[in-house]
């Protein structure tokens, strides 16, 4: 076991339900030799054993084989529910997995993020396989039986977050193309639907042009409806100049127009979060705050207070709550 992390979250009555990332790598151990795992279309994990003089590392997630120069990571990771009572100090109770079945889900299912419509959760999720990172959709009505929909953008593009219903007849979604473009900075982009299924009227919405983020951007909680906009938490790398292959990653705001949300209205100056703890500085992947789900911290929302929930190091889960005025004031 790697690590728990990246969860969706939602309420359910009076639990939080959370889907989250349960990432894995071999326990068997061979010198000379690297065991590199996936799923076979039997619906078993095996292991592919690669002597480590046939990879080059690329950072503790992922190796290229010499071979062929492909990309295969170190771990696997499919999704499971856990549920707790809110404000109970009982543990989280483990739920239903959901584990990778399909081809395209080969090396794994990762960082999922949960949005309600209606009566439906709907769940973006990576789809991991040997054609690249896409983003794969399915809902729930219970959180506890899931349907799966299959690819709705393809590679290489993940960290897709859905709004919480129709603006202007049309769904909406904000999605991150591989950065690997020397065009421009790194961008998070907005997309439309009909049905959630097919995605067109793409366009850039926010380029990562300070340094902090001047690595990648992507996007990171579903975006919350306030008085004054549609809120959204994303994540926002830079490389480190001890280690030029795994960045540091924080955590921005948003505040998007309400009738059109394709119009950035303010921005964070600063990371309104940054690795500090020790669980955010060591793991994994060390230094990494990365934000995948927000709600009320209050049940009854009798404060401004949002609760916001995080990977770290992509090793644990943590959760920290803002004033939602507090973030306002940070953006400029």
């Amino acid at each position: 076991m790697i690590g728990v992390f990246n969860p969706g979250v939602v309420r359910i009555g009076n639990d939080v339900v959370m889907l989250v990332r349960v990432a894995e790598r071999p326990n068997e151990k061979r010198s000379g030799w690297s065991g590199l795992p996936r799923w076979d279309p039997s619906g078993d994990c095996v292991i592919d054993w690669v002597g480590e003089a046939d990879f080059v590392p690329i950072d503790p997630r992922v190796v290229q084989t010499k071979s062929d120069g492909r990309l295969r990571l170190t771990s696997v990771s499919h999704l499971r529910v856990f549920r707790r009572r809110d404000g109970s100090s009982a543990g989280w109770v483990p739920g239903p997995a959901l584990l990778p079945e399909l081809a395209i889900e080969e090396f794994g299912m990762e960082d999922a993020r949960i949005t309600k419509i209606d009566q439906t959760y709907w769940i973006t999720y990576v789809s991991v396989s040997r054609q690249g990172a896409a983003t794969a959709l399915a809902s729930s009505e219970d959180m506890l039986t899931f349907k799966r929909h299959g690819l709705i953008f393809c590679p290489e593009n993940k960290d897709v977050v859905l709004f919480p219903g129709q603006v202007d007849g049309q769904y909406l979604a904000l999605h991150r193309p591989n950065p690997n473009s020397h065009f421009s900075p790194p961008q998070i982009w907005i997309a439309r639907s009909p049905d959630l299924l097919h995605w067109g009227e793409h366009q850039s919405l926010y380029g990562g042009e300070q340094s902090w983020e001047g690595d990648r951007v992507g996007g990171g909680t579903p975006p919350m409806l306030i008085d004054e906009g549609w809120l959204h938490l994303y994540h926002g790398s830079r490389r480190t100049q001890r280690d030029g292959r795994v960045g540091e990653y924080s955590v921005g705001a948003l505040l998007l127009d309400r009738d059109d949300p394709s119009r950035v209205l303010a921005r964070s100056g600063q990371p309104m979060m940054a690795p500090m703890a020790e669980y955010e500085r060591n793991g994994f992947v060390p230094n990494v705050v990365f934000p995948t789900a927000m709600i009320p911290a209050s049940l009854d929302h009798s404060d401004d207070r949002i609760s916001v929930y995080y990977g770290a190091a992509d090793t644990a889960i943590g959760v920290v709550d803002f004033s939602k005025q507090d973030i306002l004031k940070s953006l400029q």
